[in-house]
């Protein structure tokens, strides 16, 4: 999902929004021909995710300007480590900086927190997936940042992939309609390589879905035993994913249940930007 188009699109949008008229301070105080070098460098460790973004930042501003990236996306570092050098005109460096760095910090701390979770279910075969509790328009990045991280994507957008969650049904209830009729009717709606999920939020839910023909049946803020108690319920006749109230502190604990997915939107709603630093020396100074 994420293209060189995308990115151009959201970084340029970015940049206008920073300096819709032209940077004043820059152009007053830095000489037109000043040439500068710029290292981002990392504050505490982490996990590296956006350096496509960052590099865009400086292109756009100014094409004269030259991004060596020393780290690569999903790539793991250590505090003090030198992630990439900029070089170029003084006032292209100082213009994009802060959007540079704004995008990176972001990403990279979202691919960090998802590594934090990966490392925390290792062994057990569970994915980590994220959702679409996302920054309106920069899901894509925020995507691939999860990516970076080890994690998974679930269904990009409304149009991807049936997903019937508790409205849904209420909706269909409310009309008189069983949840399993509702499900066999729009299988037979759907194309054969369109998936089926269904968010249950009880126990007794789980067969009439099974029933009605879903391919995955997601089981929302649901106990440690009533996860296992569910699992035992669907016996692999769908995908099984757990979400809700998913912390670092419980996710081992959740895989244990024998979940196949657990999605947590903490990956990209609530999670803190990464410390990198940009520090910008004028050449000749």
């Amino acid at each position: 999902m994420l293209t060189d188009s995308h990115i151009d699109r959201v970084v340029q949008l970015a940049l206008d929004e920073d300096a819709p008229w032209g940077d004043i301070t820059s152009e007053t105080f830095i000489p037109a021909d000043a040439v500068a070098t710029a290292i981002l460098s990392a504050r505490e460790p982490g996990v590296l995710a956006g350096s496509t973004v960052f590099d865009a930042a400086f292109r756009l501003t100014d094409a004269a300007t030259r991004v060596d990236l020393h780290v690569a996306d999903g790539e793991r570092f250590d505090a003090g480590a030198t992630l990439a050098t900029v070089s170029g005109p003084a006032r292209a460096l100082l213009r994009a900086e802060r959007i540079g760095l704004n995008f990176c910090q972001r990403l990279s701390g979202i691919a960090t927190a998802t590594r934090a979770f990966v490392d925390a279910v290792e062994g057990t075969g569970v994915r980590i997936a994220d959702t679409r509790k996302t920054t309106p328009g920069l899901r894509a990045l925020e995507r691939h940042a999860v990516q970076c991280g080890g994690g998974r994507n679930h269904r990009f957008s409304l149009s991807d992939a049936v997903m019937a969650k508790d409205n849904h049904l209420a909706v269909l209830t409310a009309r008189g309609m069983s949840v399993t009729d509702a499900i066999s009717t729009a299988r037979s709606r759907l194309g054969h390589t369109t998936s089926i999920e269904v968010e249950v939020d009880r126990l007794d839910q789980i067969e009439p879905v099974i029933a009605g023909g879903v391919d995955i049946i997601m089981l929302d803020n649901f106990t440690l035993d009533e996860l296992r108690t569910g699992v035992d319920l669907v016996a692999g006749r769908a995908v099984v994913e757990a979400s809700g109230n998913v912390t670092l502190e419980t996710v081992r604990s959740i895989a244990e249940t024998g979940v196949d997915v657990i999605s947590s939107g903490a990956l990209t709603h609530s999670v803190r930007s990464l410390d990198l630093g940009l520090d910008v020396t004028l050449e000749g100074v």
